[in-house]
């Protein structure tokens, strides 16, 4: 059995954390302690790979790498990913799971010093809301799913309500806006409100028209053939399990002002995971931004404790 924790630690002058994975069994140590399955590790910290590249990159042979491969993803320290097309057939994209991974006695802890202020957040996240706050106030649109049959597929929205998780998160970053914020796909789309807006675009494209509108201008997208089949990055790798979302933010399109943000997931609860990565993982998933006009990555939610809710996520791939 492994269990997820933070590790908190002081770094030139800073807090900082980093997640670590916990065995309660010593042999499961032993397989990522060999140096090929250490090497291996470190080689998908960075992304994801199918198990040919990774013999090719590292230079041994596919037999190792297979196996290898197969035990480290048995013990939770690699991860499925998605698949990439080879030569006609799917193979696995694998990577790794955690930056660390110990064996934990039961003794040793004790009360911190350190405090934390929740609402001091890191300059990533100002970052990333920078355009959405004007004056301190929140200067946007929060488009959710309308809950009837509507648009070119007929469906129906079931992931609404994640909007209120994003709007307590928003609430530590921006005062209450002065005008009703939040609209429905279809009537953000009749109303011709999406033109000089910053939008924040919460659900699929299958559900959410809106998202589907910017879906093509994404540096990583919803398959346009068929929402439903997946996210697709450099067209050969695929995101396509329920549990995976997407967080994504570009220029908006149709005019010289205003950014797009898509929180989004293949279902229902790989939305739901993208929107607790933004809000409970921020800082972890954003770290990589930079203020750049096109942005992205994917997301994986997990169920740590196996309660039957996402406890966890994990940035996947990022472009």
């Amino acid at each position: 059995m492994l269990e997820k924790k933070s590790l908190v630690y002081n770094k030139d002058n800073g807090l900082m954390t980093k997640e670590i994975i916990i065995y309660d069994n010593v042999d499961q140590l032993r397989i990522i302690s060999n140096p090929i399955a250490w090497k291996i590790m470190q080689l998908l910290s960075s992304r994801s790979m199918y198990t040919a590249q990774v013999a090719k990159e590292l230079g041994i042979y596919e037999q190792s790498a297979y196996y290898y491969t197969r035990k480290l993803n048995s013990i939770g320290a690699l991860e499925d990913v998605g698949t990439a097309l080879i030569r006609g057939g799917t193979a696995k994209l694998f990577r790794s799971t955690c930056p660390s991974f110990g064996i934990e006695m039961e003794w040793g802890e004790r009360q911190s010093d350190i405090t934390v202020d929740p609402y001091n957040r890191n300059h990533h996240i100002k970052d990333f809301f920078n355009e959405f706050i004007t004056e301190n106030s929140f200067d946007g649109l929060i488009v959710v799913g309308a809950p009837d049959p509507h648009g070119p597929y007929r469906s129906s929205a079931r992931d609404g309500h994640y909007a209120v998780q994003l709007a307590f998160f928003l609430g530590t970053l921006t005062n209450i806006p002065r005008e009703f914020v939040v609209k429905l796909d279809a009537d953000a789309k009749a109303e011709r409100v999406l033109e000089d807006r910053n939008i924040i675009s919460i659900g699929g494209p299958g559900t959410n028209i809106v998202s589907a509108e910017f879906n093509k201008y994404l540096p990583i997208k919803f398959n346009e053939s068929n929402f439903w089949a997946g996210l697709v990055r450099d067209s050969n790798e695929i995101y396509n399990s329920d549990s995976q979302g997407l967080i994504a933010k570009i220029k908006n399109p149709y005019s010289g002002r205003g950014s797009i943000i898509i929180v989004a997931g293949v279902r229902s609860i790989g939305t739901k995971s993208a929107v607790i990565a933004l809000t409970n993982f921020s800082e972890q998933v954003l770290k990589s931004y930079r203020s750049e006009k096109d942005w992205a990555l994917v997301v994986q939610g997990f169920d740590m404790n196996s309660d039957g809710k996402i406890d966890h996520v994990d940035v996947i791939a990022e472009k």
